[in-house]
């Protein structure tokens, strides 16, 4: 079965799904052998991996060949974020037939100005409904799987306030969204309030230390949301854990004395399947 086709059937038979936030194919293999049933490909997470903030700075293809790498070594449905869609309806539309090929078993696009700011960030800026319904119809016309969940992401609740949010949401399944996510709600009111108003599958951004208060997974599945995404916490927590390895090595010259918080050298090598590549070189090898 295609990945769109098990993500897709995974929100029919009425399941919420956490996708953890990724940035690489090692911690995509560390999602999928935690058990999780989708891996979230966040932007903020691929643009901060290369060093450099969420604002829209790389380019679709310097994301897709990361998607690629990832979408290589899961089995697991992707869903990755294509930003603004890195431009106009027409990039759009040429953005979303690269993560088709790449492998990706959904997007989102958002109705920020390009470059885009990430979502939690002040001082962002909306482009007009009638522009983000055309790009959205664009990328659909661009799509060969019907089975692709296509996600509409919207900013409006900071800039245009929650009615218009509510709006914008709408509008944008009627142009042919499959699910939408309305970014950035500010109360657990606005949380229920969305799932309740917007038609359609909804996805809700949980991440700690957010504009959005944490709700327990169980709480949104009873309010009606089918994707929760947490993009940036496993990030984070890398580099809390790097940070202290650092200063250990700074001080000792070895991170002899955080060894028991470290995964041994055989635990590494289980994480990214050496030996079942060591096994492909035996069978295929001279």
């Amino acid at each position: 079965m295609r990945a769109t086709t098990r993500l897709r059937k995974l929100f029919e038979d009425g399941h919420t799904i956490v996708a953890p936030g990724i940035a690489d194919g090692l911690s995509a293999r560390l999602v999928a052998q935690a058990g999780f049933e989708a891996v979230y490909a966040s932007g903020g997470a691929i643009s901060r991996g290369a060093g450099i903030p969420d604002l829209g700075l790389l380019s679709s293809t310097e994301i897709v060949s990361r998607l690629e790498g990832i979408v290589d070594v899961v089995e697991l449905p992707v869903i990755a974020d294509a930003d603004t869609g890195y431009g106009n309806a027409l990039n759009a539309r040429r953005a979303v037939r690269a993560f088709e090929r790449a492998g990706v078993a959904a997007l989102h696009l958002e109705d920020q100005t390009f470059p885009k700011k990430c979502g939690h960030y002040d001082d962002k800026s909306l482009v007009p409904v009638a522009e983000m319904v055309q790009k959205l119809r664009a990328a659909r016309d661009a799509l060969h799987d019907p089975d692709f969940v296509l996600i509409a992401r919207t900013d409006a609740i900071a800039v245009e306030g929650f009615e218009a949010a509510i709006d914008r949401a709408a509008a944008y399944v009627e142009a042919g969204a499959d699910m939408v996510f309305v970014e950035a709600p500010t109360t657990e009111e606005q949380i229920a309030e969305i799932a309740r108003r917007v038609p359609g599958w909804k996805l809700i951004n949980m991440f700690q230390g957010g504009k959005t208060p944490l709700l327990p997974t169980r709480r949104l599945a009873e309010l009606g949301y089918q994707l929760v995404i947490i993009p940036s916490d496993l990030q984070r927590a890398a580099i809390a854990a790097m940070r202290r390895a650092l200063h250990c090595i700074a001080e000792d010259g070895s991170t002899a004395a955080m060894a028991g918080e470290m995964v041994t050298f055989k635990e590494r090598e289980a994480v990214i399947g050496t030996a079942d590549y060591q096994e492909l070189d035996r069978r295929f090898g001279a």
